[in-house]
């Protein structure tokens, strides 16, 4: 019978673990990852300007000359590169500092993983290193939301309607 409760103690020991780990990651994971995803595309957006809404001449370059789409085994010119390049530079710049702040995060998350996508169009060898842990970040983002911390709880908690003893509202 003791190695019956000793068996017992040690199950409710690991699943108290497991609960505890649960609830830590649930408020870590979200910004780790939301810092995660922003990181890269914003070290890439700061490249993109050369002042304050002055797209640098190698950004508009790259999107004319350089990046091309590969699509079904031929490379095409990007339509309208000027207003690509201007596009992807506001997207790096904005949508990481958003990721962070945890404001609109699912949004954020889904338009950079539709950057992603047009990425592996450009740069097909990239999938493995690159696009697809962005594709995961943005994935698991869009499933767990912003967290506990981050503006999108705080809103949120703020647009809630309160309930006060008695069952009204407030």
């Amino acid at each position: 019978m003791s190695s019956f409760s000793t068996m017992s103690t040690v199950e409710d020991i690991v699943r108290v673990l497991v609960e505890h780990l649960t609830q830590v990651a649930l408020v870590v994971a979200p910004p780790v990852l939301r810092i995660a995803l922003a990181l890269p595309f914003s070290k890439s957006g700061l490249t993109k300007w050369d002042g304050f809404l002055s797209l640098s001449p190698a950004a508009s370059y790259l999107f004319e000359d350089e990046f091309k789409l590969h699509v079904f085994g031929h490379a095409y010119d990007f339509p309208f590169p000027a207003v690509f390049a201007y596009f992807d530079g506001i997207a790096e710049i904005v949508l990481p500092v958003l990721l962070i702040l945890g404001f609109a995060t699912r949004f954020s998350a889904l338009a950079l993983l539709l950057m992603t996508g047009v990425i592996q169009l450009v740069v097909p060898e990239g999938w493995a290193n690159f696009h697809l842990p962005w594709a995961a970040l943005a994935v698991a983002l869009m499933a767990l939301g912003p967290g506990k911390l981050s503006l999108d709880h705080l809103v949120a908690s703020l647009c809630r309607p309160r309930v006060v003893s008695g069952g009204g509202r407030q």
